[in-house]
């Protein structure tokens, strides 16, 4: 529900400005605290739950409501969740923000993008480090300048299960847009071109980024702003520089990141048996 939209149910503005929301069902979502594990992947297209899934030993599909569809289950043991987020940043926050209300911490996003250099081929995977907030969302939060950076044990956890896996990956800066088209230098209908948007992709080439995509940057500062863990494994489904373009690797970005959760539960395991206070590459990995 948007400001201003109608709504049948007189309790809905309510239940939203509700002092605590964690005991709740969430509006849009409509997840509760018992429906969710720890870590939840993010992939945007809800079409793509049932590739991800596919991979785990056992999942339940336990909430589906608009672009939002929520499944837990478990991969060698380990308790995970997925809930789509639709397109863009506005509803990827939407469902960070639920998610972290009934007991979420770790956020992956799990999806496509469009690669801006040469040497990262269609169907190879890029690990997001960090993301230039081209969104808006992010800066209904905090201020421009505010980093939104990948959380480091995500990031080591999810290039470990593409070593584990042999995908060829690449790690480094993500480009988050709000359009698909002009925001990411494309020309719009009957050829408009944006302002600048002939100067972006070199732009953004000479600055070392590495791929466009449209909601990681807005996950990653969210988690930041609110003390949660997040990152990003994207399958590359078209190349600017090269012209490639095949709707390919879907499955490897979601094998790796439903792996990388495994590696993560090791990770913590490790951290709180040493009493350290995070993972470093001292603790090791089985």
């Amino acid at each position: 529900m948007t400001d201003g939209e109608p709504t049948d149910d007189p309790t809905a503005a309510d239940h939203m400005d509700s002092e605590d929301p964690n005991d709740e069902e969430q509006y849009h979502l409509e997840v509760g605290p018992d429906d969710v594990a720890e870590t939840v992947l993010l992939p945007g297209n809800p079409e793509r739950l049932g590739k991800i899934t596919d991979e785990w030993d056992r999942s339940e599909e336990v909430a589906s409501h608009r672009e939002y569809r929520t499944a837990t289950g478990a991969v060698d043991g380990t308790p995970i969740s997925v809930t789509s987020t639709g397109i863009g940043g506005p509803s990827a926050a939407i469902a960070v923000e639920e998610l972290a209300r009934v007991g979420a911490d770790t956020f992956i996003r799990v999806g496509s993008c469009g690669a801006i250099r040469e040497e990262a081929s269609v169907g190879d995977l890029v690990i997001t480090r960090g993301a230039v907030r081209q969104e808006g969302t992010s800066d209904e939060y905090v201020r421009e300048d505010y980093p939104a950076v990948a959380d480091h044990a995500v990031v080591a956890a999810l290039v470990a299960a593409a070593e584990r896996l042999d995908y060829d990956y690449h790690v480094g800066l993500t480009c988050s847009t709000d359009s698909f088209y002009a925001g990411q230098g494309r020309p719009g209908f009957e050829g408009f071109e944006a302002r600048g948007s002939d100067d972006l992709v070199e732009e953004l080439r000479a600055a070392n980024v590495l791929n466009f995509e449209m909601e990681a940057a807005t996950i990653l500062t969210l988690a930041n702003v609110y003390g949660l863990r997040a990152g990003a494994v994207c399958s590359v489904y078209a190349n600017r520089v090269t012209g490639e373009f095949r709707t390919e690797g879907e499955r490897k970005a979601a094998k790796t990141a439903s792996l990388a959760t495994v590696l993560l539960a090791e990770m913590d395991e490790r951290v709180e048996e040493a009493g350290a206070q995070e993972w470093h590459a001292g603790l090791g990995l089985k």
